[in-house]
């Protein structure tokens, strides 16, 4: 996929414009909540008992879904497509970007779907699932480090001025 996107420039000298730069800087907040479902998920490795951290877990695995799914959706919903316009969404850069998005929230997904379907889970069927986060981690940190590095500079350079204004008017009502 860096092969598709390095055809467009890296992120060499880039300024980016208010609507990438504010969907870079959703990152940080998502990568600090994520670092630390990681951090619980490592936790239910190691513990014998792991009741209470995973209740814990599942509490912030939710508001991680709220706060991933609204910048899922910005991403998605408006700049996905406005890209598309010039390097289409089928394949290449953007399709590999959904795909990722897709395999990110399906692990999380089955993450709570698996939770809400069990009333009594045993210490090995908690760290059988958190896995799905630990995968979801590892899928979003590379994830968001693409769009940063590749993405964002390669749709700063190509949008246009009036693009840009319309993407940040855009995503600021989602």
């Amino acid at each position: 996929m860096s092969e598709c996107m390095s055809a467009f420039g890296g992120n060499q000298g880039v300024e980016l414009s208010a609507g990438l730069k504010q969907l870079k800087n959703e990152h940080p907040p998502l990568l600090q909540e994520l670092d630390g479902l990681y951090s619980l998920t490592q936790k239910i490795d190691e513990e014998v008992e792991t009741e209470t951290t995973f209740g814990e877990l599942i509490i912030k695995v939710k508001e991680f879904k709220d706060h991933l799914d609204k910048h899922s959706e910005r991403e998605e919903g408006v700049l996905f497509p406005m890209m598309g316009v010039y390097i289409g969404t089928s394949i290449g850069p953007i399709a590999a970007m959904e795909y990722e998005h897709d395999q990110a929230k399906l692990n999380i997904s089955t993450f709570l779907s698996q939770v809400e379907q069990h009333d009594c889970l045993t210490n090995a069927k908690r760290k059988e699932l958190a896995q799905y986060i630990q995968n979801a981690y590892f899928i979003l940190t590379e994830h968001f480090a693409k769009e940063e590095n590749v993405l964002f500079p390669m749709a700063e350079r190509m949008l246009s001025q009036e693009e840009k204004a319309e993407l940040l008017l855009r995503i600021q009502t989602i």
